[in-house]
């Protein structure tokens, strides 16, 4: 997932507003068995069996599931998308693989869910009634779903449905869509929201295989984060993951949805008001693809198809297997801002492929996909936009580490205490991360670290690590066969210790001293020269960097002469940032319509800190605007944003 990226919202994106303890036993229907359909594509081919090694020690304390004891093996969900009641509805049935032979309890994580009745096979085959028990409800963790089961007993399918308020899903009238005729649904999993929208052991140290029928109202189309499937005579859809997954990489959406082809085996889906230009914008996938296996090994998952979602996606982008998400905001018309992509296929490898087992270890997706992203970026466009790149997220990982609450929060390997998962995916996780990796490969030299990086990957493919197993392969591989490239106390201080560590690289860029230099000139009422090629990044370090106390008639005169409420939305962002905290208000109108058209959480959640921090008047406007976006803003927004407003009551 990207949190820190650069994007933007044109006006393309812009056309779109957000507006808005028991015991049971009962039976199951039986559903009807339909033979599973699979699109087949070059890249299709049928999937090896891969052995999946199982975490046999519990350190999530996110998850109620007894993984170390009963772990999951495969999800076959069999639901209707109902749009009028704003629920999925139906069967999940779950196969699972007792570890502990004197464990006989399965335990799940549910959140918000209805369980109608649970039924598990018999050794001989047959579907018989359990008794289960719902209990240990949290805000946080939602509720234990805890199902008895009789010695040989291997799967179990559970009646559920979902509630229309689950924070895992998003459900869009017509009227918040652009073609404004059919609705549209989906899903954000990650970090803990599998567990809204079916039964499972939400755990990153669980990977599962899964399945799915749906079936949908006409008109619109599902996908999910598996081999698409074509509708078959009955009027249903057919989906299957066959490579192992985490629970927070299932994802649904449905809507109005039309399909692109950029090659045989990656191509876009998106509304058809914004297809051509995806489609355009992310042409050169291809190549990152490239770059991607020739440092790390091959793309192991078949397809890579993108789906570009509403507006109120709160994030960038989301690594889900085989359909990442996009936000609309990274259509810029100039690939700029295809580092997203960059990203997010990295974490084909770095987070899909090989997994942190609880997000407390959150830096090993996302610390290695931002290195992994860097390093693509620097392939294809060269060092001088990579480390433009490197500079400007240091200078977000500055301001988290300035913010973090208490130090401990700035580790690499987070502190057991962590109130809540999504508190994990802030720049240290991303950007202390990428600097860690940044620095051994300083220290080993490029050559002997992308060696090992290869071989990390191929080793632990399909499996989820701990930081420790991380160190261990590190020693074992790298550090012992050149024990004077690094010692152990500087290791611990990026792992174990608070903040920046001294040997942390400094990124120095030629375009951006050109850029410090006509600020400069800017500041003392001289002209810059032709900013006509500066570029995204150039840009931001131009506005980033403007010192505090600028007066009134130097907000003028730069909302004149740049027009930034005309650029992309990352431009727009650092803008509105600047002007809040000068208290400038003539950007009231602008910063409105765009906290009224994006929902993106790395824009939004600031803004509206920002408001709130600067005065009374400025809180008051902010809430009434958002009282006027909620409604169209993702509900793990709503929560966000809900609790900023909360701290100043």
């Amino acid at each position: 997932m990207r949190t820190l990226e650069t994007g933007f919202i044109g006006a393309i994106a812009l056309c779109i507003t957000l507006g808005g303890c028991q015991e049971k036993t009962a039976d199951v229907k039986t559903p009807t068995k339909t033979e599973v359909k699979t699109v087949k594509t070059k890249t299709d081919t049928p999937a090896p069996v891969i052995k999946v090694k199982p975490v046999l020690t519990k350190d999530d304390a996110f998850t109620y599931a007894n993984y170390d004891k009963v772990v999951m093996t495969h999800l076959d969900m069999n639901l209707d998308v109902n749009f009028d009641k704003k629920i999925l509805e139906g069967i999940a049935t779950i196969d699972f693989k007792p570890l502990d032979p004197t464990v006989h309890t399965l335990v799940l994580d549910t959140k918000d869910l209805t369980i109608g009745s649970i039924q598990g096979k018999d050794r001989n085959g047959k579907w018989v009634a359990l008794s289960y028990k719902l209990k240990d409800t949290d805000e946080v963790l939602g509720t234990a779903l805890s199902i008895p089961f009789s010695k040989g007993m291997n799967s179990v399918r559970i009646k559920y449905k979902t509630d229309p308020k689950a924070e895992g899903l998003q459900w869009l009238n017509p009227a918040q869509t652009a073609g404004k005729k059919q609705p549209y649904l989906f899903s954000q999993a990650q970090a803990i929201n599998a567990r809204t929208m079916v039964p499972v052991q939400d755990t990153p140290a669980v990977r599962i295989t899964y399945s799915a029928t749906l079936r949908v109202p006409d008109g619109v189309r599902p996908l999910m984060s598996a081999e698409q499937g074509d509708k078959d005579e009955h009027g249903e859809y057919h989906f299957n993951m066959p490579q192992p997954i985490p629970s927070y990489l299932i994802a649904i959406a449905v809507g109005d949805i039309k399909f692109k082809a950029i090659n045989d085996h990656i191509g876009v889906y998106a509304e058809d008001y914004i297809l051509d230009a995806s489609a355009d914008e992310f042409s050169e996938t291809p190549m990152m693809e490239a770059a991607n296996a020739k440092l790390y090994g091959p793309y192991r998952w078949g397809r890579y198809d993108m789906l570009v979602l509403p507006p109120s996606f709160p994030f960038g982008g989301m690594e889900n297997p085989r359909l990442t998400f996009l936000t609309p905001t990274l259509i810029a018309g100039d690939k700029s801002l295809t580092n997203v992509v960059a990203h997010e296929l990295a974490h084909s490898w770095s987070g899909n492929l090989v997994t942190n087992a609880s997000w407390r270890d959150a830096w090993l997706n996302e610390g290695f996909t931002s290195y992994v992203e860097n390093r693509v970026m620097e392939d294809l466009y060269g060092e001088e936009r990579a480390v433009m790149e490197q500079y400007l997220s240091l200078q977000d990982l500055k301001r988290d580490i300035k913010d973090a609450k208490r130090p401990e929060l700035t580790y690499l390997k987070l502190p057991a205490d962590l109130k809540h998962p999504d508190d994990a995916f802030t720049q240290v996780a991303y950007v202390k991360g990428q600097f860690f990796l940044m620095f051994l490969e300083n220290r080993f030299g490029r050559a002997k670290f992308d060696a090992f990086l290869k071989k990390y990957f191929d080793h632990f493919a399909f499996s989820s690590i701990t930081t420790e197993d991380f160190l261990k392969y590190l020693h074992d591989e790298l550090h012992s066969q050149y024990p004077d490239a690094v010692t152990k106390a500087e290791i611990d201080a990026w792992v174990y210790g608070p903040g920046i560590p001294d040997t942390a690289k400094q990124p120095k860029s030629d375009a951006f001293a050109k850029v410090d230099t006509a600020r400069t000139a800017w500041l003392a009422g001289q002209p810059i020269g032709d900013t006509s090629h500066w570029s995204t990044h150039e840009w931001l370090h131009f506005i980033n960097q403007m010192p505090k106390g600028l007066n009134k008639s130097q907000f003028d005169r730069m909302k004149k002469e740049f027009n930034f409420a005309s650029k992309n939305a990352e431009i727009q962002y650092a803008w509105y940032m600047l002007a809040i905290k000068g208290n400038y208000s003539k950007v009231d109108k602008n910063l409105e319509k765009f906290l009224m058209s994006v929902g993106r959480g790395k824009f939004i959640y600031r803004l509206y800190a920002a408001l709130n921090d600067l005065n009374m008047d400025a809180r008051e406007w902010a809430k009434e605007v958002y009282a006027k976006a909620r409604p169209g803003y993702h509900p793990i927004a709503q929560r966000r944003i809900d609790a900023v407003f909360a701290k100043s009551k």
